[in-house]
């Protein structure tokens, strides 16, 4: 496994009144040795809009770029081509997502669509949740041949007013939509043609806030970091989009308000999950039971900065580069593999706003 990466951010560079400041250019790129722990910056692209979440091709040399700009009612992604020996973004095209304050997106298992979930505020304008997009053969993305829109509300008046998909993943052959507003994780069958056919949907606890999605390589596992009352919870699936509940665990420690869960990844080897707390500022450490996704907590970390919205883990499990996004620098931890337990190496990685971190192997 090469030591050779590429760490990749998204930052903010226009304001939104739901978060604090915007001092980031756009997507920077990073060359990162994971056998050191050492990073230098290579480039940087100011030709996007607050790109919030990033999306790799399997191949490395495609990225695509969700644009989260407060009271447009329709946000757009942006297709890049990744040189990965000079780290340089080469601009391909855009296009709408079909809802407002797209917030995630992923790279479908097949390489030829482009899944993204949109938040959506107010009301206006195409108004999906879901939305697919093919992938051609140049790299750029083609108009959605397919979109779903939720429906519903949650108890939280605030939050929860109306739908509000924040994650769209795969597991094995079923992606899984996180919706926020409707405290529902939804399933859907993706076509070879882009269509999506809902499959069936879990509910979590009320004014839970189902943020984010992640799954073990096979689809068997699956776990959710729930953002309003700050837990984390796995399943067992069923390989059809049927979500047996297994294990919920708080996110913080006892007595602690006022934070929010954001993102949640699996290690490498399997062994744990990790979730970043905004606000606690620390990323909660988890054990797993690979027979039955069971959690274990194992305590937590600070975050090295203020508001960890996002973090990665390097291919090796060796390290993980936490995305401060109010201190404007991504923070390195090395990781111990026996006990998941994370270290601070001592290097920062000055970047502004950074809201998305993703690595691949340059």
């Amino acid at each position: 496994m090469s030591d050779a990466l590429l760490l990749i951010a998204g930052c903010l560079n226009r304001d939104a009144p739901y978060l604090q400041g915007a001092r980031g250019r756009g997507i920077a790129v990073f060359a990162f040795d994971d056998a050191t722990g050492q990073g230098e910056l290579l480039s940087e692209t100011d030709d996007i809009d607050n790109p919030t979440y990033l999306g790799l091709s399997a191949d490395g040399d495609s990225l695509f770029a969700t644009s989260e700009v407060f009271n447009r009612r329709e946000s757009t992604v942006s297709a890049y081509g990744l040189d990965r020996t000079s780290g340089r973004l080469t601009y391909r095209n855009m296009q709408p997502t079909l809802g407002s304050i797209a917030a995630h997106t992923t790279v479908a298992a097949d390489g030829r669509h482009l899944l993204v979930a949109n938040y959506a505020m107010g009301e206006g304008g195409p108004d999906k949740s879901v939305a697919v997009l093919p992938v051609l053969a140049d790299g750029t993305l083609g108009t959605a041949v397919a979109s779903v829109a939720h429906t519903g509300r949650g108890p939280n008046a605030q939050r929860q007013e109306r739908p509000h998909a924040h994650c769209v993943k795969q597991a094995g052959d079923v992606v899984l939509v996180a919706d926020l507003g409707i405290d529902r994780v939804l399933a859907y069958r993706l076509a070879r043609d882009g269509g999506l056919t809902r499959l069936g949907e879990t509910p979590v606890a009320a004014g839970a806030g189902p943020r984010h999605v992640t799954a073990s390589p096979d689809g068997a596992l699956v776990f959710v970091v729930n953002e309003l009352n700050s837990t984390v919870q796995s399943f067992r699936h069923d390989g059809a989009g049927g979500l047996t509940m297994v294990s919920t665990c708080p996110a913080l420690p006892e007595g602690w308000r006022d934070s929010y869960c954001a993102a949640i990844h699996l290690s490498p080897d399997l062994r744990h999950l990790y979730v970043s707390n905004r606000g606690h500022d620390s990323l909660a450490i988890f054990a797993v039971d690979p027979a039955t996704g069971g959690l274990t907590a194992r305590g937590h970390v600070a975050s090295g900065g203020a508001t960890p919205r996002s973090f990665a883990i390097t291919p090796s499990g060796r390290h993980v580069l936490v995305a401060n996004q109010n201190s404007d620098e991504i923070v390195v931890f090395r990781r111990d593999g026996e006990s998941g337990a994370l270290q601070q190496t001592g290097g920062r990685l000055k970047v502004g706003t950074p809201m998305i971190v993703e690595v691949i192997t340059r």
